[in-house]
């Protein structure tokens, strides 16, 4: 069974990584792409060979064989959209964060349950290879009791006239909201420890748009394990590295360039013993690191197929709109700890 699938918003990252991932899905058929820029939409359907265009939602919405929509709108745009798309029985795979605010995110995820439809969010990084084989090292008690992360994403994004994700009424935030999440989404998902508490500094030291271009937050995870997590719009591309660090009591997992858009990067493993005794030489020369051995794939292909064998087999997606609302709240919690100066539960 294929799952026919329709796009609304189709430029960005629909177009740059969604759409072609979909292509590669055993399990999807893209019908009908959607995009306010007509010209946009049709330039996409005509890329790749798709049956129908349109410039509203409502259009794409009301045909009948399509049985998923894909939303990948600005930010603003979401949550109309979705609660339109849940009224016409579609199941939803939506963008991150699922609305401007996590109060929205909620209305369009009761929504879904009312109309009986999947929401699925699109924190597609869960599915790269790397951070699936950490989190079955983790779980196996590999690395022992986790005491400290770390993770990081950053890109050079400079003001642009216009520019919704820059304006934080029209994205919900900045640098924090937009990549940083991906990172908070990780480090829980990988460890299999959730926020307890939050403290933040966040802000815009570079640019001059109402979003914020630099971010550090501190996490208390449950267990008393630390988490460190950077993001920032003022970092060139070049310079960045996008690390990911995660230390326990019996060994270490170092990663590079794994939080990205594309699958690929560099990890390596440590692996001690915490029953050791102290060494007052601190030697750490005769440990070797391991490389976990994993075959790359496509993570949007991977996101398409898991939301639709949910479909087909009446499940609940992998990564479910709650997954999205429970990182968002941490999010929108870092913004207040920064604002107000101070640790806030969560």
């Amino acid at each position: 069974m294929k799952i026919k699938w329709g796009v609304i918003g189709c430029g960005g990252i629909a177009d740059r990584r969604t759409i072609p991932g979909m292509l590669l899905a055993d399990n999807a058929e893209l019908v009908a792409v959607m995009d306010a820029n007509g010209q946009l939409a049709q330039k996409v359907k005509e890329k790749y060979g798709v049956k129908y265009a349109f410039t509203e939602e409502k259009d794409l919405l009301a045909l009948e064989e399509i049985d998923a929509v894909y939303i990948a709108s600005p930010v603003f745009c979401h949550k109309p959209q979705a609660l339109v798309a849940a009224r016409a029985k579609k199941h939803i795979l939506l963008e991150k964060p699922l609305a401007l605010s996590s109060g929205d995110s909620i209305e369009i995820a009761e929504e879904c349950q009312k109309q009986g439809v999947k929401l699925g969010a699109g924190l597609m990084m869960r599915y790269h290879s790397y951070h699936q084989a950490m989190k079955r090292l983790i779980a196996e008690g590999k690395l022992g009791q986790i005491v400290s992360m770390r993770a990081q994403l950053t890109c050079w994004y400079p003001e642009i006239p216009g520019n919704w994700r820059q304006d934080k009424t029209r994205s919900g935030g900045g640098a924090l909201m937009d990549m940083g999440i991906h990172c908070v989404d990780l480090l829980q998902y990988i460890s299999g420890l959730q926020a307890r508490e939050v403290a933040a500094f966040v802000g815009n030291q570079t640019f001059g748009y109402s979003a914020d271009d630099s971010a550090s937050v501190l996490l208390k995870m449950e267990g008393g394990a630390l988490a460190y997590v950077d993001a920032n719009f003022n970092i060139p591309d070049a310079a960045a590295r996008c690390r990911l660090e995660i230390y326990g009591t019996r060994g270490s997992i170092l990663a590079e360039g794994t939080i990205s858009q594309v699958e690929g990067g560099k990890c390596e493993v440590v692996l001690s013993d915490d029953s050791l005794g102290y060494d007052a030489a601190q030697d750490r020369v005769d440990v070797v690191p391991l490389e976990l051995d994993v075959s790359f794939g496509n993570m949007y292909t991977k996101e398409i197929e898991a939301f639709g064998r949910a479909i087909e087999e009446d499940g609940e997606p992998p990564v479910s709109g709650c997954d999205a609302i429970r990182v968002q709240k941490i999010i929108e919690a870092a913004y207040r700890a920064s604002e107000q100066k101070t640790t806030v539960s969560l």
